[in-house]
């Protein structure tokens, strides 16, 4: 759900929204990486983290609604699935649904992403340097 209107001028606003909320991510990222003496892989875990935390203080789906896939798409967006699924597992089952809700929440996203580059790993031959 976008805030923007549905006119030829709201999606114009909504594409540049994602650009920007996106480009903002990416840009932040490489400050990160130009900046600090962190590995992308612990830079990597900050963005994830910062996504739980988004949800988890109920932030996230105000920023998905300005930024829509702009937000969603990055580790950011899988980070709040997490714990989207986390707080509805636990609201649900328990302590054992908080553990299994982040893993159904996200299931189809990580299956779609191993098909796909088994996919692409079909179509493409690797090189070592």
């Amino acid at each position: 759900m976008s805030v923007f209107p549905d006119t030829w001028w709201g999606v114009v606003l909504s594409y540049l929204a994602v650009f920007a909320g996106g480009g903002l991510l990416c840009a932040s990222a490489q400050m990160f990486i130009i900046k600090t003496k962190l590995t992308p892989a612990r830079i990597l875990v900050i963005f994830l983290l910062f996504g739980v935390f988004l949800q988890t203080i109920g932030v996230f789906d105000f920023l998905k609604s300005i930024f829509g896939s702009g937000i969603t798409v990055p580790i950011v967006g899988f980070g709040a699935g997490l714990a989207e699924g986390a707080i509805k597992g636990a609201q649900t089952y328990g302590i054992l649904g908080a553990f299994a809700g982040g893993l159904i929440q996200t299931a189809f996203g990580v299956g779609a992403a191993v098909v796909a580059s088994y996919i692409v790993t079909l179509l493409f031959n690797s090189k070592s340097k």
